[in-house]
C-alpha cells in the first residue's frame, strides 16, 4: 500500500499541472459604447445638505368630543378659507347637555334672585331692630351661596356649549387639505385624527450642519435650494440656530422659502447648498469639482453612481452629487477630472453583462 501511494503522487501532480486553467483575457468593450472624459469644473457652487420641505403652518385636526361623523365637506387637495366648515359630528348628546345646563342655570338664577330679596327684607328690618344680627348673617350667607351656585351653573353651561361647538370642525386658517382620516358614519372619540391641512404659501426647510460649518454660514448666509423637480430657488431667509445639539454636535439651519409657483408639496426632499467656506472644505478633503451629464448617472434607490472605464473594464462607482443646472450635475466626490465615464448607464450595464458572459464562456 505505501508503494502504491508513492507511485500515484507524481502522477497526480503531473495531471494537476497539465489541467491548470490559463487566465482568461477580459473581452474588449463594445466599440459603439458612448463615453466621455470628465473635465475639471469651477469651484463648488455650495456645500450640499439634504432636507425636507415643511409647511410653517400645519394642523392635524383631531376630534375634541365623541360622536358619529354626520358629514365631511372637504377632501384631499381642496383649498379652504379660514373658518370654513370641514366636517360635522352628530350633536344629540351635546345639545342635550346644553339644554340641561341651561335649565340648571335658570333654576340657580331664580334661587339667587329669591335669596337677594330675602336679604334685602332682613336688612330693612334690621334698621328697626326687628331681627337679630344672626338672622342678617344667615340671609347674607344664603344670598352669597345662591350667587355662587348661579355662577357654577353658568360655567357648566359654557362648558356644555363648548362641547356642542366641538361638533362643527372649522379650518383654523386658509390652506390646503392634505389628509382626510374619517368618512361619514364613523364613530369618533376625543383625540382621533380627522383632517390635516397646511398653508402652502409659507414653506421652510431645516437641515443639520456640523458645528464647524455653523460660524461660516452665520457670516455668509448665501445659499441655494435645489428642489426635487430641478428648480433652483434662492431662499427668502436663512436662520442659523444659536445652540448646537449636545448629542449630535450639529447646528440646525432654517431656510425660509419664498412664495413658489408652482407650489411645492410638504414632505418632498430638497438639497440646500451653502456657499460659505466651500472652497476651503473642498481643499481640505482633496476634492476637485467636476460636472457630468445627468443622463450618465445610474440611480439605484438612494445610491447615485456612474460606470467608469478602468483597465478595459466598467466599474460602478458611487457619487456624491451637488447642484444641478439643467442636464449638468456637480459631483462633489466619486470621479475626478480625466477619468472616462460611460454616457449611457443602461448600455454600460449591458456591456458589463456581455463581458461577464464572455469570461464565463472562456473558462468553460
Amino acid at each position: 500500500m505505501p508503494k502504491t501511494r508513492f507511485i500515484l503522487l507524481p502522477t497526480l501532480l503531473a495531471l494537476a499541472a497539465c489541467s491548470s486553467d490559463k487566465p482568461v483575457a477580459t473581452p474588449a468593450l463594445p466599440k459603439d459604447l458612448a463615453t466621455f472624459t470628465v473635465e475639471g469644473g469651477s469651484a463648488l457652487s455650495g456645500y450640499g445638505w439634504d432636507g425636507v420641505v415643511q409647511a410653517v403652518q400645519r394642523a392635524d385636526l383631531a376630534a375634541q368630543t365623541a360622536g358619529r361623523v354626520a358629514e365631511v365637506l372637504v377632501d384631499v387637495n381642496q383649498s379652504v378659507k379660514a373658518g370654513d366648515v370641514l366636517l360635522r359630528i352628530t350633536a344629540v348628546e351635546q345639545d342635550a347637555g346644553v339644554n340641561a345646563a341651561r335649565a340648571q342655570l335658570r333654576a340657580a338664577d331664580a334661587s339667587a334672585a329669591e335669596a337677594e330679596q330675602n336679604y334685602k327684607r332682613f336688612a330693612a328690618l334690621a334698621d328697626a331692630q326687628y331681627v337679630s344680627k344672626a338672622q342678617i348673617d344667615q340671609a347674607r350667607a344664603a344670598r352669597d351661596s345662591a350667587v355662587a351656585a348661579r355662577n357654577a351653573a353658568a360655567a357648566v353651561l359654557a362648558q356644555a356649549s363648548q362641547q356642542s361647538g366641538y361638533t362643527v370642525v372649522r379650518a383654523p386658517y386658509a390652506g390646503v387639505v392634505s389628509a382626510r382620516s374619517v368618512e361619514p358614519g364613523e364613530t369618533v372619540a376625543p383625540g382621533m385624527p380627522l383632517v390635516s391641512l397646511y398653508a402652502p404659501n409659507a414653506l421652510r426647510i431645516e437641515v443639520a450642519v456640523p458645528q464647524t460649518r455653523a460660524d461660516a454660514i452665520r457670516k455668509n448666509k448665501s445659499a441655494q435650494v435645489l428642489l426635487a423637480d430641478g428648480r433652483n430657488i434662492t431662499p427668502a431667509e436663512v436662520i442659523v440656530f444659536p445652540a448646537a445639539d449636545p448629542q449630535t454636535h450639529s447646528v440646525n439651519v432654517r431656510i425660509n422659502l419664498p412664495a413658489l409657483t408652482p407650489q411645492v408639496a410638504p414632505g418632498t426632499t430638497a438639497k440646500v447648498l451653502f456657499t460659505a467656506d466651500t472652497q476651503a472644505a473642498a481643499a481640505e478633503e482633496g476634492r476637485a469639482a467636476v460636472t457630468i451629464p445627468a443622463s450618465s448617472i445610474a440611480q439605484r434607490g438612494e445610491l447615485s453612481a456612474v460606470y467608469v472605464v478602468q483597465d478595459g473594464r466598467l466599474l460602478l462607482r458611487q457619487l456624491r452629487l451637488g447642484a444641478r443646472n439643467g442636464d449638468q450635475v456637480d459631483v462633489i466626490a466619486g470621479v475626478k477630472a480625466g477619468e472616462i465615464v460611460a454616457a449611457d448607464p443602461v448600455a454600460a450595464l449591458q456591456a458589463v453583462m456581455a463581458q461577464r458572459k464572455a469570461v464565463e464562456g472562456g473558462r468553460d
